[in-house]
């Protein structure tokens, strides 16, 4: 890490003794020589100055310990806004007035209807209009954008977002690091959702809000990708993961016409050895779906993208991750035998303090450690049940066999449990029926757009529940 950085340890980090630290995504144990606590001790007073302390920062940031915060920048970045629009007239202009003309913008109309709206819009702004004559979606438009830039960051901005004043240049400092490929702010819907079921579902649930909390972005971490709706990005990074892939010369893989396009982009950048930071400290607003039908087409338009996404980044999102201690707890307690589930949940627990032996960890935190795993993995099984095999939780419940209450309330426990989980841990103005009415709903449709895309391109990999070995077990996050 640089000179001048400092860093800021994640939530889930603990001091476990001198020199050991446990928490990071996937978490860990970490342990400091006497040199590493040295350097510590310099990066808890202030920012990087020796060698040693921004090798222990490169580390801890890079393990999800700790969260790396930029010194201030001396210059304006030199950065062209990228916005790629079809049509939404209406939208683009909210989004241009936020934007302002501080940098240069770049406006993609990719096949709009009103191609004279979207000129009018770009003279009134002062923004420069690329016209492709046939919709190519958004990557095809985001490629188009980019080739017409020279900055040495590239900000790509939807056009139903409405990005803060300053946004660019906080987003921008985290560039002094010259591993960082890509930066993303928060993603949040904006504020006075519509007074109807669907569009207040749709602010409570903040379908594009990955938290609060900084992360670094990479598969089978907590944020395992971020959205590109805002995202700021080194153009030398996007060079170099341009040649020669599907994109056809392009940054962007115009064969994902409908989602999955910025999933993919980030892993690539993962996977060339590229920072990605998720800041949200900064926060972007977005508008989101107002209706049923375009809330639920956009989930299924999301899960279309799940089959060419497995086939690209093979392991890279998993649908359900199971962990054997809190998967056998989870299986004898759907089957109503607690003296099993007490078992295995103690042979969980035994098995982590032999493994773990050496880091100090005392068997209390490892107890409720597993006991949250457990929980994890209930609500996991549950959520893929109702996104990929709603039909078999119904004949779960429905099948023959007593006692039937019993079996029903375990059923019941997945199908609902999820989503009163998620409800009870946001503080929207819903009630609980409804949302998970309109939960359910979702689940329904992101699975349905899965098992489409499966059928289409002939895996079942986006389906699969894989068997984890490191860590406690959860479920696989979406990849929307």
């Amino acid at each position: 890490m640089p000179a001048g950085f400092r860093v800021v340890l994640d939530t889930s980090a603990r001091r476990l003794s001198a020199d050991s630290w446990l928490g990071g995504s996937p978490a860990r144990v970490i342990r400091l020589t006497a040199a590493g606590q040295a350097a510590w001790q310099e990066l808890a007073t202030g920012p990087v100055v020796s060698p040693r302390a921004g090798a222990l920062a490169r580390r801890l940031t890079d393990a999800g310990l700790a969260h790396p915060r930029p010194p201030t920048p001396r210059h304006d970045p030199d950065v062209t806004v990228v916005i790629p629009v079809h049509d939404r007239v209406d939208k683009l202009a909210r989004c241009l007035a936020a934007v302002g003309d501080r940098h240069p913008v770049v406006l993609v109309d990719d096949g709009s209807r009103e191609p004279g709206a979207i000129i009018e819009l770009a003279d009134r702004f002062g923004a420069k209009v690329i016209r492709r004559p046939v919709n190519g979606g958004p990557a095809a438009a985001r490629n188009t954008g980019l080739a017409a830039t020279a900055g040495e960051l590239v900000a790509f901005v939807d056009s139903d977002c409405v990005p803060p004043t300053g946004w660019i240049g906080a987003l921008a400092a985290h560039f002094a690091d010259p591993l960082v490929g890509a930066v993303a702010p928060r993603t949040v819907p904006v504020p006075g959702a519509p007074g109807g079921w669907a569009g207040r579902y749709a602010g409570t649930t903040r379908s594009l809000d990955l938290g609060g909390t900084p992360a670094r972005v990479g598969s089978n971490t907590r944020v395992a990708y971020v959205p590109t709706a805002a995202i700021l990005v080194r153009r030398a990074a996007l060079a170099e993961i341009a040649g020669g892939g599907p994109a056809a010369g392009g940054a962007f893989d115009t064969t994902l016409s409908v989602a999955g396009e910025d999933v993919d982009l980030v892993w690539r950048l993962d996977k060339a050895g590229w920072r990605i930071r998720y800041d949200p400290t900064v926060e972007v607003r977005h508008l989101e779906p107002e209706t049923w039908a375009g809330l639920l087409g956009r989930r299924f338009r999301y899960g279309t993208s799940a089959a060419p996404l497995a086939l690209r980044h093979p392991g890279s999102l998993p649908p359900l991750v199971l962990f054997p201690g809190p998967a056998l707890t989870v299986a004898a307690l759907l089957a109503r035998r607690p003296v099993l589930a007490a078992a295995a949940y103690t042979c969980s627990v035994l098995r982590t303090v032999r493994t773990l032996r050496r880091s100090d960890l005392p068997v209390r935190e490892v107890a409720r450690a597993t006991a949250g795993a457990v929980g994890r993995t209930w609500l996991g099984v549950g959520r893929y049940g109702t996104q990929y095999a709603m039909p078999l939780l119904a004949a779960g419940a429905a099948g023959g066999g007593r006692p039937r209450w019993g079996r029903r309330a375990a059923v019941a426990s997945l199908v609902v449990g999820p989503a009163l989980a998620e409800w009870a841990g946001r503080r929207g103005s819903m009630d609980p029926v409804r949302f998970v009415l309109g939960r359910l709903a979702e689940d329904v449709a992101y699975g349905s757009g899965v098992w489409t895309g499966c059928v289409h391109n002939r895996t079942t990999i986006p389906v699969r529940p894989t068997i984890g070995r490191r860590a406690h077990g959860s479920r696989g996050p979406d990849h929307r």
